[in-house]
């Protein structure tokens, strides 16, 4: 049984009875990660065991403690007194060292799944389509792969010991207070049923306000990482107040679910201790008739009494546990909903590898590009392209212009198979794209965006990411390694950013920091090209890729690219038409469609929408 498709923690009014399937599953999911360490859950249940053993023969040897002193026809035996007492504490001190020693096991335990959990997630998230990025709240993603794995992991750290402890304890009490008294055993056949009662029914009010405190956590997350993203623009519009506002109030939701799910979960732990408080005042009442009868002695009573606390304390700690197994178990539902999301499936059935048509799999690719009637929207009834046809011939420069908003990026997002159209045919050297392996496809481009990336590394780490068969920088170092020097350089230098890398501390040796937030947004836009210019890719894309440097740089990185990139098919997203003068052919797209096409000299004589774009930005 699976669970798939999306999921935010929050119930939607399904059947009780669906919920608790849905439960199960989660519990089962968790308990097949922890079986795979089943050798320390082995050992960790031996020394659970063997604690508790020593720990419950505690009670009996006070008890035969209390019998040695008791005053009687015999004389007070001190000495045999000091024996039981020597022995309980021995019992006691090792029965805490194995206490310490689960602990630690279980620590070890908890850590190794909660690694196991994390890379899973983290291997299914990069495995998703970008759809499923665009549809949710990136920092609702990290708070499943950080904040929820973190409260898993405390959860079998901590309440898995309880929990082995609590079956021990409680059955080893339950069989020596029957060995002792079974008449006063009875006084359990009321107060265990009415506990159990009352936990089962506030954990059944509880569990939706711990499904709902994930979620609500989750979008407050969201909110604090779209507002680090965008820190620039907020402080540029003077928008502190807005968002401040606008953070109290999810920071308002956050705490008050967090205050729900704690306050109504935290009733059960003195409700239930009320009724062991009930069970030992009737223990003691009952206790002291069977004495006064003759059919129990004082240390047998005593060893009854602590037998019951060790009985119905462990009960009393598991409902209190109650609302940190549920905040764990909805954790472990964000968890795995993320997990059972459908990858992006790399191709359809029988799908082979990018190539030229009819020269087999493997076969020099030659950058053709044809698309034909294609349809497409991101939402249902949305359509954003339709019936849009293209013909790009191998090794073009097509130039890609229009209004915003008119499809342009969606282009992009199609030919990469980010998305697939609803219909039409998409194809790639004669091959549909569908039958395309997409990892496979899209190596076959190299792709440059007006969002840059860039990661936490040496300029020449960064400049050589994704290049087959070029060796790192050694750090350290302070030179290179590997066949890669000379290419870095030379696209380096044909994106007009090697002049500024030598200018530099260390030169491609320099460290950036995440994003690069060292450097300006123009020089890791060419820092991008540069890198783009290395992939040993076909077909090459630029998505507005020049939009933060000025239009001289700009000319001259284009100029560069059409001398690196000879013969292979490019793809330029521009707004400032004088850079795409030199398209092999311009594609003016409007409403979804193309409108005009042709090279830049005979739109102008059209005198259409290109000229009125041309003539608009004064070129």
């Amino acid at each position: 049984m699976a669970f798939r498709g999306r999921t935010d923690g929050v119930d939607t009014g399904g059947s009780t009875f669906r919920y608790l399937q849905k439960q199960r599953y989660t519990l089962v999911r968790l308990g097949c990660y922890m079986m795979r360490y089943r050798g320390l859950l082995a050992l960790a249940l031996a020394m659970t065991a063997a604690s508790n053993v020593f720990a419950l023969m505690g009670p009996l040897l006070s008890g035969y403690a209390v019998d040695a002193i008791e005053p009687g026809p015999g004389q007070v035996d001190l000495g045999r007194a000091f024996y039981y007492a020597g022995w309980m504490a021995i019992f006691y001190v090792v029965s805490a060292l194995l206490s310490y020693g689960l602990s630690a096991l279980m620590i070890v335990v908890g850590r190794k799944v909660a690694y196991e959990m994390r890379r899973d997630l983290f291997e299914r998230m990069l495995s998703l389509p970008v759809g499923y990025f665009d549809r949710h709240e990136t920092g609702d993603i990290l708070s499943r792969i950080s904040y929820d794995i973190d409260t898993i992991n405390g959860s079998l750290s901590h309440d898995l010991i309880q929990m082995l402890t609590t079956v021990i304890t409680v059955a080893g009490a339950l069989l020596m207070m029957v060995m002792i008294s079974p008449w006063l055993v009875l006084v359990f056949l009321f107060t265990v049923p009415l506990s159990a009662g009352i936990t089962r029914f506030i954990t059944n009010k509880t569990r939706p306000l711990f499904r709902k405190r994930s979620a609500s956590l989750g979008r407050l997350n969201g909110f604090v990482e779209e507002t680090i993203t965008g820190r620039k623009a907020i402080k540029a519009y003077c928008g502190e107040n807005n968002v401040i506002s606008d953070f109290e109030e999810k920071n308002r939701d956050a705490v008050k679910g967090y205050y729900k799910a704690e306050y109504y979960g935290s009733t059960v732990g003195p409700m239930v201790n009320f009724i062991n408080n009930l069970s030992l005042s009737l223990i003691s009442v009952f206790g002291a008739f069977l004495y006064l009868s003759g059919k129990m002695g004082v240390g047998q009573i005593s060893s009854f009494v602590l037998y019951s606390r060790k009985f119905s304390g462990p009960i009393n700690e598991m409902a209190n546990m109650a609302s940190d197994l549920q905040s764990a178990v909805a954790a472990a539902e964000r968890v795995f909903a993320l997990m059972d999301e459908l990858p992006e499936e790399s191709g359809g059935e029988g799908a082979q590898e990018a190539g030229r048509a009819g020269a087999g799999d493997g076969g020099p690719m030659q950058g053709e590009v044809q698309m034909q009637g294609v349809n497409f929207g991101y939402e249902p009834g949305q359509v954003i392209l339709h019936d849009f046809s293209l013909h790009v011939g191998s090794g073009q420069l097509i130039a890609i212009v229009g209004p915003t908003g008119a499809g342009k990026t969606t282009l992009i997002n199609l030919l990469m198979r980010f998305y697939d159209p609803q219909s039409g045919e998409i194809l790639v050297d004669g091959k549909k794209a569908r039958e395309i392996q997409r990892k496979s496809l899209r190596s076959s481009y190299a792709m440059v965006l007006q969002d840059t990336w860039l990661f936490h590394g040496t300029i020449y780490e960064n400049l050589a990411y994704g290049m087959a068969g070029v060796s790192g920088y050694r750090k350290g170092d302070g030179f290179f390694q590997g066949i890669g020097q000379d290419l870095v350089v030379e696209a380096a230098k044909a994106a007009h950013i090697h002049t500024f890398i030598m200018q530099q501390p260390n030169g491609y040796g320099t460290v950036l920091r995440e994003g690069g937030a060292n450097i300006s947004q123009g020089q890791k836009q060419l820092l991008t090209i540069a890198r783009a210019m290395l992939q040993e890719s076909p077909m090459l894309i630029l998505d507005e890729a020049t939009s933060n440097v000025d239009t001289r740089t700009e000319i001259q990185i284009q100029q560069a690219v059409r001398r690196l990139t000879d013969g292979k098919t490019c793809f330029v997203i521009a707004h400032r038409l004088s850079t795409i003068r030199n398209a092999d052919r311009i594609l003016v797209v409007n409403h979804g469609g193309v409108v005009e096409q042709g090279t830049h000299d005979e739109l102008i004589a059209e005198k259409g929408l290109y000229y009125e774009m041309y003539q608009a930005q004064g070129s």
